[in-house]
């Protein structure tokens, strides 16, 4: 028979043994000084109850015998009490076979047991064996002593004692290599959302979810059997979608630019698979293909498909090349200018591309040695921490020179006016082509954005360093979007989307499909908001959708500050059906994206939030809202975001 025991209570266990082993042979000691005197106890020790608004589960043990399982548990309520008068408690018992792990609906493998409820199960029993200590025996056929057990537990009526958590009390190594952190990364704290089965999200005895091991469950690696009619059987699997299945298929359309071969997105172990008919070949690969020829070993899935797909090669060109652009300067005719440079990276040696002999003009199918498609820069006002619109952009003036040592020059004769009283930056981005990549907005190039620091507009002289409020973390952004290209015009998602920012600022005034103006707004919008219904044909809601949108850690892994935001307008012709001249002020900005009723517009207005004003001509960076969100909203604040929004993980 197999025996498991919770550590915790074996080490307790441990050492009230040792305090109670007595020694021999050796002399008695002196007798200690006398200790202060004890408080009284309550009589007859802590006290019990017989009810609870929360039930704590503390695994004892846990012994696989043939025919059945015995599990020994103590529960506490909200208050730390043992409970007594338990009457219900379920089993559900999963088995390792050569399939993977399964639990068919008929009991043939593996199988589920209640006590108490409207169906108990015969033979099944629940003893209180001391103050709320209980052993439960399950009843289950297909069980042997040396089974290999996937088990989960719960107990309580869910009204005079509250359902506990459901808990994972044993599990076979190596069944599964997703891990609750990869999935958690997009499904954040899955069991405090709305979404489908929240409630069966599982914790180990330890208290710490268990994510895939509680899906794992009911979501075997076999499907539960299709009579020919089509209609479901109790044979096979528990579930029609085993994990492998809603891993692999299930995620396919994940979302714009989610690669499915990019296994190490949620492969968090090696992937050992020797045959294509095996679990979760076959789901992709169908069964009807020759195998696959493996090396007998160090295969690893995740490499294969890495390469494969071709994806290991944008990987690798990922963090092989880096882009740089010069401060703003003046040539000798005083045209405003910038130059940009690519450089390959191999290790701590950089090696400067030759831009001009590199360069593809034509933009078309991949040509080796020339894989630049594309390589431009824009001038920008900056102020106030934040880039307030294009100084120098795509004119009938522009014009690009190809230097001697590689680098490329930008030079704009025409410039737009409204920034005397900013600095001046520049961003520059460089496409790259590869064997299969397709011209298209440039969402599939592999793209690098550079920034340079602020110039004084008069003096040209250095103002300030370029820095980015970045309120995300470096992978937020592609943590999802997992296949190392861009959105659409050379912006890529590394890096917590900055590329994007050289667009979506705060003076741009983009239309952004009219979903919401700036990069935050923009990104709440499309995920979460109004915008995550619009299409290039027809309205359809985006993956994100299906993901919890309070949970703002996926990607504000630090948390949020609104007082850190620059008091500044955004101007917001993406609210204004594409109507430039209005502006918004920042956090009504962001939270309208999504809050976008009437009344959560008008609470808003009443703080001093505004929303598409008239924007004041010329220099509108300059002048203060008076947006007062932070006052109230600010984390650690009464009504603080961080009480409706989920920060922590």
């Amino acid at each position: 028979m197999m025996r498991t025991y919770n550590k915790s209570v074996l080490a307790m266990a441990l050492v009230a043994a040792i305090g109670m082993a007595g020694c021999s042979d050796g002399e008695d000691g002196k007798d200690g000084a006398p200790g202060e005197p004890g408080a009284p106890g309550e009589p007859g020790g802590s006290p019990v109850v017989e009810t609870s608004e929360v039930t704590n589960v503390e695994f004892i043990s846990h012994l696989v015998e043939e025919g059945k399982v015995t599990l020994e548990f103590e529960i506490t309520n909200e208050e730390g009490n043992l409970i007594n008068g338990l009457t219900d408690a379920a089993v559900y018992l999963a088995l390792k076979t050569d399939s993977g792990i399964q639990r068919s609906r008929d009991g043939e493998v593996g199988g589920s047991v209640t006590v108490g409820g409207d169906a108990p199960t015969e033979g099944a029993t629940l003893t209180m064996l001391d103050d709320g200590h209980y052993q439960l025996v399950a009843p289950i056929a297909s069980v042997q002593a040396d089974s290999e057990v996937l088990t989960r537990l719960q107990v309580g009526d869910g009204e005079t004692i509250a359902d506990s958590p459901y808990i994972i009390v044993n599990k076979p190594e190596g069944i599964h290599t997703t891990t609750t952190e990869t999935c958690y990364s997009c499904h954040v704290d899955y069991a405090t959302s709305d979404i489908k089965h929240a409630k069966y999200v599982a914790l180990n005895t330890s208290g710490e979810v268990d994510f895939v091991g509680g899906c794992m469950v009911c979501h075997n690696n076999v499907p539960r059997d299709i009579a020919e009619d089509g209609s479901s059987l109790d044979t096979g699997g528990y579930a029609k979608n085993t994990m492998q299945k809603l891993g692999h298929i299930n995620h396919q359309k994940f979302e714009k630019d989610f690669a499915p071969t990019n296994c190490y997105t949620c492969h968090a172990e090696p992937v050992i698979n020797t045959s294509i008919a095996g679990n979760g070949c076959s789901d992709c690969h169908g069964t009807g293909q020759s195998a696959v020829i493996v090396p007998s070993d160090g295969f690893d899935a995740r490499a294969f498909h890495a390469e494969k797909s071709g994806l290991d090669t944008l990987q690798a060109m990922r963090v092989g090349y880096r882009a740089e652009t010069t401060d703003p300067f003046k040539n000798d005719l005083g045209e405003w200018c910038t130059t940009m440079s690519l450089y390959e990276v191999a290790g701590e040696t950089e090696t400067m591309v030759n831009i001009g002999d590199s360069y593809n003009p034509d933009g078309g199918a991949h040509i080796p040695g020339q894989p630049i498609v594309y390589a431009g820069a824009y001038l920008h006002g900056y102020y106030d921490e934040s880039i307030v619109g294009r100084f120098g952009g795509h004119t009938d003036g522009e014009y690009k020179t190809d230097n001697a040592d590689g680098s490329r020059t930008h030079c704009y004769p025409v410039t737009n006016a409204g920034f005397e009283s900013s600095a001046i930056m520049a961003s520059a981005r460089i496409g790259l082509s590869y064997d299969g990549w397709v011209d298209s907005d440039s969402e599939y190039s592999i793209s690098f954005t550079a920034y340079s620091d602020a110039v004084d507009y008069d003096t040209l002289e250095p103002a300030m360093a370029y820095e980015r409020r970045l309120s995300v973390t470096s992978d937020s952004c592609t943590t999802c979007h997992t296949n190392e290209t861009n959105f659409h015009k050379n912006g890529a998602y590394n890096n917590g989307g900055m590329d994007c920012v050289a667009c979506h600022n705060n003076g741009q005034d983009r239309r952004g499909a009219y979903s919401a103006p700036g990069y935050g707004p923009m990104v709440h919008s499309m995920h979460w908001g109004r915008g995550n219904m619009l299409g290039d044909k027809a309205p359809e809601a985006n993956s994100a959708a299906s993901l919890n949108g309070d949970n703002c850690v996926s990607c504000h892994a630090d948390g949020v500050s609104l007082a850190d935001i620059p008091n500044q307008y955004i101007l917001s012709k993406a609210f204004n059906e594409g109507v430039a001249g209005v502006m918004t002020s920042p956090v009504t900005a962001n939270c309208i994206a999504c809050h976008d009723s009437a009344s959560a517009q008008n609470h808003m207005e009443q703080n001093g939030g505004e929303y598409n004003v008239p924007a004041v001509t010329g220099e509108w960076y300059k002048q203060d809202t008076m947006e007062s969100c932070a006052t109230c909203h600010d984390t650690g604040k009464s009504f603080g975001i961080d009480m409706f929004h989920n920060f922590e993980r």
